[in-house]
């Protein structure tokens, strides 16, 4: 049995000693929650944007939020978090790594919500090996096994970097994969380089052009592909690049939030621009208040129209 046959708060009244025990008691459980999980009818809220919280940061080791340099470390509070966030039927999905959807699996908290898989992690942060981002976490024929909407995977390109090339063939493979299925391919790209051996994102609209193009031509087929891109300055020069739809990640914790909320409402406008992916700004907030921060990005969502 599940931890929680239903209900999406309830991480409030179960230990992690509750959802270890039903690991070891009864693994099947999580098989059998996903089985049992009600399926969302569309990709999209009913505010009719895409508002997915993500939490796969910590399978890269990446645990900071903000100024707190371990805020996902702590894995009760994160699904707090998580469960509060999915409360709001505007947040209509989630993107993370087996090991969190199966906790919220246990807790009863992804009935009609959008599943979004995440899929290469092993590029872990400030490693050596970092651009070497292979698939360690799901894969394509689990992802449909399992009845979930998708599957996400990060993509950075360093021409410099050998490690690029068989990064972009183990996601030409997942994308085709996917679309085999039927399933969204959610792709995260950026050009990346090297700067006193830390590796650093390019934010320039000619550089997400170029990544844009480069990821929307993996696979297949780009029937089921979506891109998730971040905000750049001359955001539309970049999205321009593409007809697929995009939706924007949250990115860092930011102390001026009316700034990001700003961008992301300009970024919103954007005719192939669809729905926001939020994790780190939206589940630790610099007020803590993740009711609110959850609030005002679906509000954001159900006020912008392309074109607006």
């Amino acid at each position: 049995m599940a931890v929680a046959a239903s209900g999406r708060g309830l991480v409030s009244r179960i230990g992690i000693e509750q959802l270890t025990a039903a690991r070891i008691e009864n693994p099947g459980a999580i098989a059998a929650a996903a089985a049992a999980r009600r399926r969302p009818a569309s990709l999209l809220a009913d505010h009719g944007r895409m508002m997915i919280v993500a939490a796969d940061h910590p399978a890269r080791g990446a645990l900071g939020a903000g100024q707190r340099a371990a805020a996902m470390g702590d894995r009760r509070e994160l699904l707090r978090r998580l469960c509060a966030a999915l409360e709001h039927p505007g947040v209509n999905g989630v993107l993370a790594t087996p090991d969190v959807i199966d906790d919220l699996l246990l807790l009863g908290a992804l009935d009609d919500k959008v599943v979004i898989g995440s899929m290469n992690r092993g590029g872990l942060q400030k490693a050596a090996f970092e651009l070497d981002d292979r698939f360690t976490a799901y894969r394509a024929p689990t992802l449909a096994a399992m009845g979930f909407e998708g599957g996400k995977m990060l993509l950075r390109v360093d021409l410099d970097d050998p490690a690029t090339a068989p990064t972009l063939e183990s996601a030409g493979t997942a994308v085709s994969e996917l679309a085999a299925a039927g399933l969204m391919a959610m792709i995260e790209p950026f050009m990346a380089h090297r700067v006193e051996g830390r590796l650093q994102n390019v934010l320039t609209a000619p550089a997400m052009a170029t990544v844009i193009s480069i990821a929307a031509g993996l696979g297949d087929s780009s029937a089921h592909t979506w891109l998730k891109i971040p905000i750049v300055p001359e955001m539309e020069r970049a999205v321009a690049a593409t007809t697929l739809p995009c939706v924007v990640l949250g990115g860092e914790v930011s102390e001026d939030a009316s700034a990001a909320y700003d961008n992301w409402r300009r970024a919103l406008a954007l005719p192939n621009v669809h729905g926001l992916v939020v994790g780190r700004a939206m589940l630790f907030p610099p007020d803590d208040d993740v009711a609110g921060a959850v609030r005002s990005a679906v509000e954001l969502c159900a006020s912008t129209r392309p074109g607006s």
